[in-house]
């Protein structure tokens, strides 16, 4: 959040970050945005008990009262409702720790480690339905270490992350993004190569 907060200060940059909301009262999230001069509030999703749908329909009362355009998620842990990713069809943009369609979900650093891959990072990609299976708009790589740990590791993928989420809101911002169907062919492969990694991670992490 605060990487996109910076880039957007930039007077050519085509995006302005106009509205933070959290789920958590007391997130550090929105003592930054107030201080950066940002409308910052809170949809506690508690009072809601397991009425996801419910929580939703005020956290879009709250955009929508802001004329948001865009959403970009942000250490926002809960799955979202196919109703609500309907409404944001498009226009919201969600930044996993991962090179997807690898380790979709939690732990990706551990994952990654215990699964012996070399090439890990961050990916950006728009919210749909299923998670973490949105068309990509950005990635960034950095190397895996022997001597890694899954802490040293995700301090160098948060750079990543800090360098793609603004590229990526500026090509969504910049309407510069198509939604190109993959060939069957590669879609198989890369089912296979998902298949693969989830066994190999699977098998490493029990031991």
């Amino acid at each position: 959040m605060v990487a996109l907060i910076k880039a957007a200060k930039s007077k050519n940059y085509p995006a302005e970050i106009s509205l933070v909301i959290s789920n958590e009262p007391k997130a550090e999230g929105l003592k930054r945005a107030r201080k950066a001069g940002i409308a910052a509030t809170v949809v506690d999703h508690r009072p809601f008990g397991k009425n996801r749908e419910k929580f939703e329909r005020a956290l879009q009362s709250e955009l929508e009262r802001h004329n948001i355009d865009l959403v970009c998620l942000a250490g926002f842990m809960r799955l979202l409702t196919p109703w609500f990713v309907g409404c944001w069809n498009g226009r919201m943009l969600n930044i996993h720790p991962a090179l997807l369609p690898a380790f979709k979900g939690l732990d990706t650093h551990a994952r990654a480690l215990a699964a012996g891959v070399k090439i890990h990072g961050a990916t950006v990609h728009f919210v749909v339905p299923e998670m973490d299976s949105g068309p990509i708009v950005a990635q960034g790589a950095v190397s895996v270490a022997k001597k890694d740990s899954p802490k040293t590791l995700a301090a160098r993928v948060i750079k990543v992350e800090h360098r793609i989420y603004p590229l990526a809101l500026r090509i969504v911002a910049e309407r510069r993004t198509r939604t190109i169907k993959r060939p069957r062919h590669q879609r198989r492969a890369e089912d296979k190569q998902r298949a693969r990694t989830g066994r190999s991670s699977k098998k490493r992490l029990q031991k």
